[in-house]
């Protein structure tokens, strides 16, 4: 992805750096070639050119760029399971997948780990994103699942005959295990996502079943590890998120039904979790309408509470809590509501702005892999950065609403925002 030429500064706002610091306030960046040479106070910032570019942030909030650390570009806003892997073709598929691309960096999102996605589409996004033939986040791509045999992404009836190969790899037993691993990680991925547990949304599969044996984990786990590939896992219930921390699994997404052993091992191993609450809340408050039985959406309910309790945790044991993934790509939770995932941390949760940001920049790319480029406004960084039309540590909400973003910024160029609309 090509960067800014010459300096920038942007000055006149408050400076949130990501590292969960406090903030700094009338603080001032500056940017050269692409990256962050100064990220403080106005009154220390080095001289620089007459002729370089200034940015005025209108006294609002310079913070990194966001990270979507659990994003499925191709999920078109399904309201069934079926919708998924069966309603549209491969080709409007990657068209609209590419819209989604473009969508979540509009709202502030210059970073994204996917969650899944299908036909292997991120991993072609993030080569053309990369090589500026679209704009979107930069990815860290994950191609295929990976789920056993009548495990929870296993929903079409066998009596249709019908192949989950474009969504899922579904596998029998180790050596499918790790055979799928390999195509997975052939195909170019940077993670591969498997499911070792349910959903409370899964009739034939819920929360506390197991979706995959121990031996098909560690098979999986074996193969990414030796081809420096990273595997996390869709994992809600207790036992899942045991076996998966046992076998090195370098991320939990969920978490929902931890125990205290796991809450220990996780805490040991320095693992991110990645909640995704804000999709629970959504179906308890709104189930109804979209056809879930109580029984689900009860369900959904305990994903939540529970989910948040252990999200609390984790933070107060000094864990890494990943807030900026919240499952988006349903009908009851749309593409580009993606920062409400941030106002529910701050509103339901009890997380601090600082730590919920904290979550959704530094912490989101140290998952990507790219913490020593992108995360934080510090010195040396590429400039992947935000500016704010008001304070965000007071109100979280403001980052709901793309028209308060003065300037997405990638690299230094901007990307999105009143600036890219109207650049005089």
């Amino acid at each position: 992805m090509k960067t800014a030429e010459g300096t920038t500064v942007i000055h006149n706002g408050q400076l949130v750096d990501g590292t969960g610091a406090p903030a700094v306030p009338n603080a001032a960046l500056v940017i050269q070639d692409g990256r962050i040479t100064y990220a403080g106070p106005s009154s220390r910032m080095p001289q620089t050119s007459p002729q370089a570019t200034r940015l005025d942030a209108k006294g609002g909030t310079l913070l990194p760029g966001l990270i979507e650390p659990h994003w499925h570009p191709s999920y078109l806003n399904a309201a069934t399971l079926p919708e998924l892997d069966t309603r549209y073709p491969v080709e409007y598929l990657t068209l609209r997948t590419a819209a989604n691309a473009r969508l979540v960096l509009e709202r502030g999102y210059t970073g994204a780990r996917t969650g899944g996605s299908l036909h292997n589409i991120d991993i072609a996004l993030a080569k053309a994103i990369d090589e500026e033939y679209l704009p979107g986040p930069r990815i860290s791509p994950t191609g295929i699942d990976i789920c056993g045999r009548g495990g929870m992404m296993d929903w079409n009836p066998d009596y249709l005959k019908l192949r989950m190969d474009g969504l899922t790899h579904l596998v029998d037993g180790p050596i499918e295990a790790r055979a799928a691993a390999r195509r997975v990680i052939k195909s170019g991925a940077e993670w591969i996502k498997t499911y070792p547990s349910g959903d409370a949304g899964c009739a034939h599969a819920n929360s506390h079943t197991l979706g995959m044996t121990g031996d098909e984990m560690r098979a999986v786990v074996e193969e990414a590890h030796n081809y420096k590939v990273k595997v996390f896992g869709h994992c809600r219930g207790t036992e899942s998120i045991n076996i998966a921390l046992r076998l090195g699994y370098d991320s939990i997404e969920h978490g929902n039904f931890m125990d205290e052993e796991g809450l220990e091992m996780l805490l040991e191993r320095d693992t991110p979790l990645v909640p995704c609450l804000y999709h629970c809340q959504m179906i308890a408050e709104h189930g109804h309408e979209f056809g879930f039985p109580q029984r689900d959406i009860d369900g959904h309910k305990a994903h939540m509470e529970c989910g948040a309790e252990i999200a609390r945790k984790v933070l107060k044991g000094g864990g890494r809590v990943a807030t900026g993934g919240g499952d988006f790509g349903l009908a009851w939770n749309p593409h580009g509501g993606y920062a409400k995932e941030l106002s529910f941390f701050v509103k339901y949760v009890g997380f601090s702005p600082l730590d919920t940001i904290r979550g959704a920049t530094k912490i989101g790319t140290e998952l990507m892999g790219r913490e020593h480029d992108l995360g934080t406004l510090e010195s040396g960084k590429l400039a992947d950065l935000l500016v704010v039309d008001g304070d965000v540590l007071s109100d979280i909400t403001l980052l709901e609403d793309h028209s308060n973003l003065i300037a997405v910024m990638q690299g230094g160029i901007v990307k999105a925002g009143r600036m890219a609309e109207c650049p005089s």
